[in-house]
């Protein structure tokens, strides 16, 4: 397992753009996840981490694409029909087992291997819906071209072709791949083990009874289902006191067990966030601050050798942050090369005004346009702490750092919230 140095996530403090922040960091990351191996029916969603060469070509021989007959293309008449010999059968894992003479077909069906020959090989399939089969001969119509319906050996994949990097976050036509290429059981990176918990005498579990002046901890359950769908396997540590001695053996006790930590809020220099301070005596936290909105600040730090991931306090924030910037941090820790998240542009059915040089993300639901497209409406409260506005809508548009006002009619980039991870 790879360590990280101490001073991995330093930063001089300075507002940063989004996009620069991640090539600084991403630069300064290596894979800390173990290995292991796994059949293949286990690799869903995990972390290739070596890269696949094809061990036998696919299609491993030449094959029909349909239900016909195999034939030489030279037997055939250019001008009228052709009546041939029908000399056997072949179906898919049963070739036929002799050599196929000239002047001659064989029965094929879909998947069937095509015959060999004496003299070549029978190049053309005639799909059964174009010939007349008459006895034990088939009439063939003219006008078929060489190789009509044969799929190639190799066509798809040629034996020793690379097929999947190493860091490839596995997909079901993936897995369908590697078994076609001849594996049976990959090498994989470890899920990285990643603690999660919340800070602050005002945030309580869920279904307690709320005291005044608390608030029930809404970014827990959030974070881990979206760590858990980054393919992390986390640790739910529940909520912490504020205190610093505690958290100091918390973070300690965290750290030796797992990956990397991750928390929201409390990270501040205020009289009772003590999450600074705790980290502090055992390694050293730095401050990112990112342009963008929401969630400006980000804690950045190493419990010894264990990274630390502190995100905002409020919920949208926290989401946002986590999407766009912790995600694909973790997954390069964990060997993985992240994908970005898809997005398509739809029109603004709203006006919106912004800072230079910094990047928002407003959010909206999608209503048809009447045009075949997508228009964007914006949720009528903006506030980072306004959970309904995640529930009630479809997604995000992003804009640009450039971009100073996007007016109605105007084309915008949409994430889905599924493509974030929701």
């Amino acid at each position: 397992m790879a360590q990280l140095s101490d001073d991995c996530f330093a930063h001089g403090g300075a507002l940063m753009r989004l996009d620069a922040a991640l090539t600084e960091l991403s630069a300064r990351l290596v894979p800390i996840a173990a290995t292991e191996s796994l059949p293949l029916a286990l690799c869903h969603g995990r972390i290739l981490a070596e890269p696949l060469v094809a061990k036998v070509a696919v299609p491993p021989r030449d094959n029909s694409a349909v239900d016909g007959y195999a034939v030489y293309r030279d037997d055939l008449s250019q001008d009228g029909e052709t009546r041939l010999p029908v000399i056997g059968r072949a179906a898919a894992g049963h070739p036929y087992p002799a050599l196929q003479p000239r002047g001659s077909a064989v029965r094929v069906l879909t998947g069937a291997v095509m015959p060999r020959g004496a003299d070549g090989d029978p190049d053309t399939v005639m799909m059964q819906e174009d010939c007349t089969r008459d006895g034990d001969s088939v009439i063939i119509k003219p006008g078929i071209k060489r190789g009509a319906n044969r799929r190639l050996a190799g066509e798809d994949i040629q034996a020793g072709e690379a097929v999947l990097p190493a860091g490839r976050i596995l997909t079901a036509p993936d897995l369908a791949l590697a078994a076609a290429s001849g594996y049976a059981v990959l090498q994989l990176r470890q899920p990285l083990r990643v603690a999660l918990f919340s800070t602050g005498d005002e945030v309580h579990a869920a279904g307690s009874t709320l005291p005044d002046g608390g608030i029930y901890d809404a970014n827990r359950p959030l974070l881990s289902a979206l760590l858990t769908a980054a393919g992390c396997q986390v640790s739910d540590l529940g909520i912490q006191p504020d205190k610093r001695d505690h958290l100091a053996k918390v973070f300690a006790e965290a750290a030796h067990e797992h990956d990397a930590v991750v928390t929201s809020g409390g990270v501040s220099t205020g009289d009772e966030d003590h999450v600074k301070a705790a980290i502090e005596a055992q390694g050293r936290l730095d401050f990112w601050r990112l342009a963008i909105k929401p969630g400006r600040p980000v804690a950045l730090g190493m419990i010894g050798r264990v990274p630390f991931f502190g995100l905002p306090g409020n919920p949208v924030a926290a989401m946002l942050t986590f999407c766009f910037f912790a995600r694909p941090l973790l997954q390069r820790l964990n060997g993985a090369t992240p994908r970005q998240p898809r997005s398509f542009p739809v029109t603004a059915g709203f006006s919106y005004k912004k800072k230079a040089d910094r990047r928002e993300w407003v959010r909206v639901s999608l209503q048809d346009d009447g045009n075949g497209g997508w228009r964007a409406e914006k949720y009528a409260v903006d506030g980072a702490g306004v959970i309904t506005s995640l529930t009630r809508t479809d997604g995000l548009i992003e804009l640009p750092e450039d971009l100073l006002r996007l007016e109605p009619g105007e084309r915008a980039r949409f994430y889905p919230y599924d493509a974030l991870g929701l």
